[in-house]
Formats: structure tokens, sequence, C-alpha cells
């Protein structure tokens, strides 16, 4: 049971093993692009291309004699009838009870967690509330992207869920520790606040959808980095003599921009935040220094409302 891009791996990996797959329950398809035309979720995509059954009834899982159901963002809540008659695990891609919900990769990053991880949990009525058969944890890249850290979870979790129904399924142990809750992140949560500290600003552009305006236009902040204390991977992309330059430009108002060679800096509420990817409204993704190029800004612009 698994619906977006990120279920498509367990599945793989479920057929590479030799586990037979009875039906593959899914999400219906959605009118999805510009064209509006019914898309498939990819679980159902990759399904047909391995030449499985696809459902979009849960009750068929039952009916088709499965034996266990291994649920992945399958995007729906499974009732107690469904439950009592076969157990399911599920594969979450947080250490639980931290993350219980829709957006763990995300929340982790928001928060500034410096280690997250894969659950693999007896499935239950609650949310993200079942018992655990195993954990593993993963540390998270200082400038590591939701996508990236996503991608690295599941292939973690892919090879632990296989390693668990390999062993059989034991019984599993209560979740331990405060819950926390990551629910569904909105465009709204995904606006930055030039006010924010320089490290709530940072960690949303990893999110890949964070957004501030410009000109009454939307601008994507698809990559940026705090230049006064750089990840090693970002040294490189400092501006040239950065140590004294940016000593110089340590306050800049709170969305203003200014530009220091090829960087382009802008205010925040505890320092500066300089952008390295950048999508405009209606154009193609480009590098800060494209867009500063075309820009010309004025002295007195900045981003924001």
């Amino acid at each position: 049971m698994g619906s977006p891009e990120l279920a498509v791996e367990p599945l793989h990996a479920l057929v590479r093993v030799g586990h037979e797959i009875v039906v593959v329950i899914t999400q219906p398809d959605k009118r999805r692009g510009r064209g509006g035309g019914l898309q498939p979720t990819p679980v159902k995509r990759a399904a047909v291309e391995l030449g499985l059954p696809v459902s979009e009834r849960i009750r068929d899982a039952i009916d088709l004699g499965a034996e266990i159901g291994v649920v992945v963002a399958f995007g729906k809540l499974i009732k107690a009838d469904v439950l009592s008659c076969i157990p399911m695990v599920n594969v979450h891609l947080s250490l639980l009870p931290r993350w219980r919900g829709a957006a763990p990769v995300e929340w982790a990053i928001l928060s500034g967690d410096t280690e997250t991880g894969v659950s693999i949990m007896a499935l239950d009525e609650g949310l993200d509330t079942g018992p655990l058969y195993a954990v593993r944890r993963v540390k998270i890249g200082c400038s590591e992207s939701a996508a990236e850290l996503a991608d690295r979870l599941i292939a973690e979790g892919s090879e632990l869920l296989l390693e668990v129904l390999r062993n059989g399924l034991s019984d599993p142990v209560p979740q331990i520790g405060e819950a926390t809750y990551a629910p569904k992140i909105t465009v709204e949560d995904l606006q930055i606040d030039w006010n924010a500290s320089v490290a709530d600003i940072v960690r949303k552009t990893r999110l890949g959808r964070a957004w501030s305006m410009f000109r009454g236009h939307r601008l994507k902040v698809l990559q940026a980095m705090d230049p006064m204390h750089p990840c090693e991977d970002q040294v490189k992309l400092l501006p040239t003599g950065h140590g004294s330059s940016l000593s110089e430009t340590s306050y800049i108002e709170p969305g203003r921009v200014r530009i220091l060679g090829r960087a382009v800096l802008i205010g925040a509420g505890t320092g500066i935040v300089q952008l390295l990817k950048v999508q405009p409204e209606g154009r193609p993704v480009m590098t800060a220094e494209e867009w500063a190029r075309g820009a010309r800004f004025m002295s007195d612009e900045r981003l924001g409302a």
C-alpha cells in the first residue's frame, strides 16, 4: 500500500527478493499537470510496469488472501476491521515517536535536528502510534535537502524492511519518548520571513519550495546558505575574500538585497543569507547570480511583502 514516488523503491525491493505481491493498493488517479488529464500515482505506474495487479480498494487485500501488508506513505488511515484480518507493517521516515504524521523529513530539517532515521512499525488505528519492529538511525547532513534526505532514508528503510520480513515478525516494542507531530507542509509555511533567524531561513530553503515576493511576483528560493557559518561543502561558494568583505556587510536590513562580487546577499533577522539557486515566477531555475544580473537591482529594493 503506497502512493507517492517515495514508496516505489520499497515495492521494487520486495519484488526483487521474491515476495509474492498479490495486490498493490494505491490512491485513485488524479488530474495533474497543465492538461488536467488523469494521472496514476507513481506507485500505480511502477506496479503496472512490474505486471502487478493494482486496486484502490483496501479490502481487496483481504479478498485476495494477503498474509501481510506493507504500508509506505499510503496517505489514508486503514480501519480496524482490515487490521484485524491482516498484520500491517509501516515504513516511516523518522525515529518514532518523534515526527509522527505526513511530513517527518521536512519537520526534522525545519527543527534543526541533526539525526533522524527509519522506523518499521506495526500499524494500528492511530497516527503512527504502533509498536516498533526495528529502527535505524541516520545523520542529517549540514546542507542536505529534504529530497536528498528522503532518498537516503527510503533506501535505508527498504533494506530494514527486507531484514524484518526475512527474520519474521517478532513481538514489536512500544514507542518510548515524547511524541511530536509533523503535519503536512502548506504553501504558507514555506513563505520566507526575512526577519527570522538565518538558520530558520536556510532550513526552510532546504525543503525545495520556499518562496518570497519580489516586485509583485513570487520568487522561489531553492537553495541558500549562511555565509558566516558555511557547511564544509559550501566554502567554495563564498565570495572571494569573504572574511573581511562579509564582516563589513554584517548587517543588512531584513529583506534588503546586496551584491558582493558574484554573491547575492539578503538581510535577515540575525545576519545575512546568501542565495544560491532561485526560480522567478514563470521562468526556469537559475543561479542567484544569473537572476541578479537580469534583475538590475535598485538601491532600496528588497524581498518580501
